[in-house]
């Protein structure tokens, strides 16, 4: 069976106020296209299908065109879980009547896991669906306590399953996978936590001959080549331009045979930096040669201070959405800031409170108010360990 995995869709994205619509909606044609071309029999969507828990109408219509297409008129199976952005309740309206369509989507962890068994001229195929969960909506389900841990939950949560190994199994995860002490290369586009809490190692997920992931936006293995993070289908913020996009294509053939072909996605507008003096970067022949329609992160390096300079280079790149001055004098600015922040990486938890609350109130914390805080800090500190 042919299984193409997508993820972080973030249908209605708005970037440097600017919707990219116009640009999802090109790139799920151009998906379809392979899916026509690469025989696909199976889609998985492994959340974030909306970038928002509200999505605009245009977002929703967009979905629903999409999902048309590939069940109306190809008639391909389409898998979705929740993600983190999406609204489990909006996520799963009218899922039991779309079943009968051949839809899935799984939005809620009930207790157990969803299984759907498909089946092809190997046997029997069983697609589990975990949609994003948090600790807090696991505890229900268990007698033992969960603790505030993502790795611990998912674990109870596989631990309760009985996987017959002997047949083909593939989960699907919207979690923070790591692979032991090795994480995921993550973008600025991502709403991640700190301190390593989410982290979810990939080793709870052994028995399954294959793992969609989606929640980290670069698409890349982590721990083997059959556990992915398929990665949004657009770049979604300047620090994605040297990541290439690609959607993993899933050739499940007989138990343990599986091979993965990662298809390259071009979008309609690239997203991509333009560097250097701005008279260079409006000469004809430095850009006569690209897109000028792209989207554009412009770093002006004049010395001299450079007069409407958006103005300037927007006549050339009208989708200009970001604009630096990078000189001598700026990188001085940039050098006292990593100096500060030094100094604020050596503060504990309470001298940092206590700076702000001065910085907010124009008078220190005083003695009573700092053994409040402190014992504030450790009760916290104590729920997190």
């Amino acid at each position: 069976m042919k299984i193409l995995h997508l993820a972080d869709l973030h249908l209605g994205k708005i970037l440097q106020e600017q919707s990219l619509l116009e640009d999802q909606e090109y790139m799920l044609n151009e998906i379809i296209d392979i899916i026509k071309e690469e025989k696909i029999e199976t889609v998985l969507i492994s959340g974030d299908v909306y970038d928002r828990s509200v999505p605009p109408a245009d977002a929703v219509n967009l979905l629903d065109d999409f999902l048309r297409k590939l069940i109306k008129e190809l008639k391909i199976k389409v898998f979705i879980i929740s993600g983190n952005h999406d609204s489990k309740d909006r996520l799963s309206f009218g899922s039991k009547i779309f079943e009968d369509e051949g839809l899935y989507i799984e939005s809620r962890y009930n207790g157990k896991l969803r299984k759907v068994t498909l089946d092809d001229e190997y046997g029997k195929l069983n697609i589990y669906m975990l949609p994003f969960i948090k600790p807090i909506e696991v505890r229900q389900f268990f007698e033992e306590d969960i603790e505030n841990n993502y790795n611990t939950a998912i674990n109870k949560i596989i631990s309760r399953e009985t996987i017959d190994t002997k047949e083909r199994n593939i989960i699907m995860v919207h979690q923070f996978v790591t692979a032991g002490t090795n994480e995921p290369e993550r973008m600025d586009s991502e709403m991640l936590s700190l301190g390593g809490i989410e982290n979810v190692d990939v080793s709870n997920f052994d028995n399954f001959d294959y793992v969609a992931i989606g929640h980290v936006h670069g698409p890349q293995r982590i721990g083997r080549d059959t556990a992915r993070y398929a990665g949004t289908m657009l770049k979604y913020s300047f620090s994605e331009i040297r990541n290439n996009k690609s959607v993993p294509i899933i050739d499940m053939k007989e138990k343990n045979n599986i091979d993965i072909k990662l298809i390259p996605l071009k979008p309609l507008r690239d997203m991509r930096e333009i560097k250097g003096p701005i008279e260079e970067l409006l000469k004809k022949e430095n850009y006569e040669k690209g897109n000028t329609n792209d989207y554009i992160k412009a770093v002006i390096t004049n010395e001299e201070p450079v007069f409407d300079a958006i103005g300037q280079i927007r006549r050339i790149y009208p989708n200009t959405l970001k604009l630096e001055i990078r000189n001598s004098k700026t990188m001085n600015g940039i050098q006292e800031q990593d100096l500060n922040l030094e100094k604020l990486k050596k503060k504990s938890e309470l001298e940092l409170f206590a700076d702000f609350y001065e910085a907010q109130n124009n008078v220190p914390l005083d003695e009573n108010q700092k053994e409040i805080i402190s014992k504030v800090i450790a009760e916290v500190k104590h729920e997190t360990d």
